[in-house]
């Protein structure tokens, strides 16, 4: 009998192993994914493709390891953590909701692939590029040419348009593509975890567990909605938001060395539009950018950071001076330094002419050493508006016990209300040797 009992559980003990492939992640534990059913071999066909296996190469944080050391995590990670997300999501609200088993599959696909359109360090290359990673995603996932493609359309023939629309948030219904894609969905969820423990700052902390307990769909208006006693939970998740885009993701190193690495492109574009000779790696889609020719979506999807680096490890050889040094600034992290225009409107022209003119009488050219930042896509991602697209712009709570109404979170939240008078952010960049001067006029102004 004892002989009989053990050997049962051996048999279902392989069974169990057998039938689930194991992610260990530093946020969430164990990612475990299904092979026993054709909804888990999907997925897991989808994350052995080609287009998400690159997002391995793709830095989450783009450049933040120049500043935090331990930021080299990547979005293939954070690509997983939100698959994750949403399907203990989808778990817990089919406990009270019906969602059609195909909407789940398009929903879990779309949280997976999410950022395979990504380009070399995220969000920095995307204007070399010429094109938003969320246009790419969905030409990756639409397009015959890759095998995300003909992964979901061996499964369905109609799931590559669908999970499309997901991304695009045109999906029905909505209140599922809102947990992909909106103010409150699995992907801030994950990254703002994710990049708080990478980057050992704490401000990206909150309670996910209760806002995971606490979402609700509300099926008359094909919206999701928080319940009353989550209110708390949301209202962290946005501090934590607002103070990881002001103290990570705005940091003034992360975004100076953003400013050489744009700087040291742009030089090598117009050397080649101008007919020099910049050297690329013959036959690389990479060659196709530098002469701004229009790159097909799997020769998108063949460039990563690994490309930009190598390039630029080379240009520090190249005869053009601007462009060398440049590059060896990059490639050696001798950043530019950064100063935040924190002054009155009538004193911050004059300020940005007389250090454009200092950065001139030391012989660099300003087009390349001295960069106005501004954080243009401040209000839709660094903090909370409660504006743009409804429902995706904005997130609704529950308000009250007694007589519940489903409200906007500012309605009812003093804390939201302050979060929404944001911030602006305008600092210019220049090259550390002439730091002392401008920190001088800035001084003195």
């Amino acid at each position: 009998m004892l002989e009989s009992a053990q050997s049962d559980y051996s048999a279902r003990k392989s069974k169990a192993n057998l039938s689930r492939r194991i992610y260990r992640d530093p946020v969430h534990n164990i990612i475990p994914l299904r092979d026993d059913t054709a909804e888990g071999q999907l997925m897991i066909r989808l994350i052995d493709a080609p287009e998400f296996q690159r997002l391995r190469r793709i830095k989450q944080l783009g450049l933040g390891l120049y500043t935090y050391q331990g930021a080299e995590h990547s979005r293939f990670t954070h690509s997983l953590g939100a698959l994750h997300l949403i399907t203990r999501i989808l778990d817990r609200l089919s406990d009270n909701y019906a969602i059609a088993p195909a909407d789940r599959i398009a929903v879990r696909a779309a949280a997976l692939l999410h950022d395979v359109g990504h380009a070399p360090f995220s969000h920095a290359m995307e204007k070399t590029l010429g094109a938003h990673h969320e246009q790419i995603t969905i030409a990756a996932i639409t397009s015959e040419e890759t095998a995300l493609h003909r992964t979901l359309r061996a499964h369905d023939p109609d799931l590559p348009e669908r999970v499309a629309s997901i991304i695009a948030g045109n999906f029905r219904p909505a209140a599922l593509a809102q947990l992909v894609s909106s103010q409150l969905d699995v992907d801030r969820m994950d990254y703002l975890l994710r990049d708080s423990l990478m980057t050992g700052a704490k401000y990206g902390l909150y309670d996910l567990e209760w806002i995971i307990n606490a979402l609700q769909i509300d099926e008359a208006n094909d919206r999701v909605y928080v319940a009353a006693r989550g209110i708390y939970a949301v209202e962290e998740y946005l501090q934590a938001r607002y103070y990881m885009f002001r103290q990570v993701y705005f940091h003034r190193t992360l975004r100076s060395a953003e400013a050489v690495l744009r700087s040291a492109l742009q030089r090598a574009l117009q050397l080649t539009s101008g007919g020099a000779d910049v050297w690329c790696a013959p036959g690389a889609s990479f060659a196709k950018v530098m002469r701004r020719e229009q790159l097909t979506i799997t020769e998108h999807l063949q460039i990563d950071d690994s490309d930009v680096i190598f390039h630029l490890k080379q240009w520090q050889w190249t005869a053009d001076p601007i462009l060398k040094d440049l590059s060896n600034r990059f490639v050696e992290r001798r950043l530019f330094k950064a100063i935040d225009l924190d002054m009155a409107e009538r004193d911050r022209a004059q300020f940005i002419d007389a250090a454009r003119a200092v950065v001139v009488r030391a012989g660099f050219d300003p087009d390349y050493y001295f960069i106005e930042d501004r954080a243009t896509d401040v209000p839709y991602y660094g903090y909370y508006t409660g504006e743009g697209a409804e429902p995706r712009g904005r997130i609704y709570v529950e308000d009250g016990y007694a007589r519940p109404q489903i409200r906007e979170i500012s309605e009812v939240s003093e804390a939201v209300r302050g979060l929404r008078r944001g911030y602006e952010l305008h600092r210019i960049c220049f090259p550390a040797e002439v730091k002392d001067e401008v920190y001088r006029l800035y001084h003195a102004r």
